[in-house]
């Protein structure tokens, strides 16, 4: 009798097992195994977990490739504008070794029509090799072992909590799958809100020397040229977003201006190098980045300013050439100034 008990217990057990493992592949959250199930949308909220799997399995020709500050734009206002079909690949603070990691497995199975990469700043002195190890990121759904994928099969929060969500908003009829990995809805915008995460520096250091990062910008930009060489077929169209003139002051303060300046002005001038190319140029835009009302913080801006990029970038407007993007970095030093000798007084009017 004990030994009946015993075995139909086990049995009992690994059936259940089995059916959390089937739950959990058939639905797939995190869409390690597929793309939505027909009559399913994509619901994206968990770029470390998701974005691996979407690069694998789900139907598109175009990228969407950055940094947080891209998370707002909404998919399809590129796919309207450039005849596309564009999902993200997103690392939070979009160093160049992580977003070029992202790139290497969207071309492993995919031919790649867009590339619209964002280029943070930092990003062109940031380590050269890719942090996701190193930051706690789940590597079981990074590789291609599915043997190793036990945390996320049997994970309790995935059944109770991810497949139900997923389920709940893929069902919404309002639901709309270009907003992934999109935050602006939950967060507060306007000068109050970004003064109140600006920290200045109560004193200006003397600005460094422009080349003091030349050896980690000599690497990234390697990175990219790489991935502009090795994809011809790609139309590589990289941009730069304007952060708030409390970003620039903060740099100004701290010494980076002219090093961070010099950074952009040598990336730019290598990528211009290529044909399948292209670089825009939006942090001159004096009127936005003066206007805190348009941050949530020294960075961050509303999505209303994400879909001005887009709509500007479709248009072709900002775009730099050989002959122009010397002006466009040099409009940049003449704006800091502006913003150290003047804007900045309004909000801080004893520096």
């Amino acid at each position: 009798m004990e030994q009946k008990f015993i075995k139909s217990f086990f049995i009992r057990s690994a059936a259940l097992l089995l059916l959390v493992i089937a739950a959990v592949v058939v639905f797939d959250p995190f869409y390690q195994y597929h793309k939505p199930l027909p009559g399913l949308k994509s619901v994206l909220t968990d770029k470390e977990y998701q974005c691996i799997g979407t690069l694998r399995n789900f139907d598109y020709d175009s990228l969407i490739v950055g940094s947080s500050v891209c998370e707002n734009y909404n998919n399809h206002w590129f796919d309207d504008g450039f005849d596309c079909t564009a999902i993200k690949a997103i690392r939070s603070y979009g160093a160049t070794a992580d977003l070029c990691y992202l790139l290497d497995i969207a071309f492993q199975s995919r031919d790649i029509k867009y590339i619209f990469y964002n280029i943070d700043p930092t990003s062109l002195f940031a380590d050269t090799e890719p942090t996701y190890e190193l930051t706690g990121c789940p590597l079981y759904l990074y590789d291609t072992n599915y043997l190793n994928d036990i945390p996320y099969v049997l994970n309790k929060d995935v059944l109770m909590e991810k497949i139900p969500y997923m389920l709940f908003f893929s069902m919404k009829k309002d639901y709309d799958e270009g907003t992934s990995y999109n935050w602006a809805q939950d967060k507060n915008f306007g000068t109050e809100y970004a003064l109140g995460f600006y920290g200045r520096p109560s004193s200006v250091t003397p600005m460094y020397e422009k080349t003091l990062y030349e050896e980690a910008l000599a690497e990234n930009i390697a990175l990219l040229t790489a991935q502009i060489e090795a994809h011809p077929e790609t139309t590589f169209k990289f941009f730069f977003s304007p952060y708030s003139m409390l970003w620039w002051d903060y740099n100004y303060r701290c010494g980076n201006r002219d090093s961070f300046l010099y950074n952009e002005s040598q990336a730019i001038a290598a990528i211009l190098q290529y044909d399948n190319a292209e670089v825009y140029f939006y942090q001159n835009d004096e009127e936005i980045i003066t206007n805190l009302d348009n941050y949530m913080d020294p960075v961050h801006f509303t999505s209303d300013i994400n879909h001005l990029i887009c709509d500007r970038m479709i248009a072709g407007e900002g775009r730099l050439t050989k002959e122009n993007y010397e002006e466009a970095i040099q409009s940049m030093y003449e704006l800091t100034d502006r913003i150290a000798a003047e804007y900045i007084l309004e909000y801080f009017p004893n520096s």
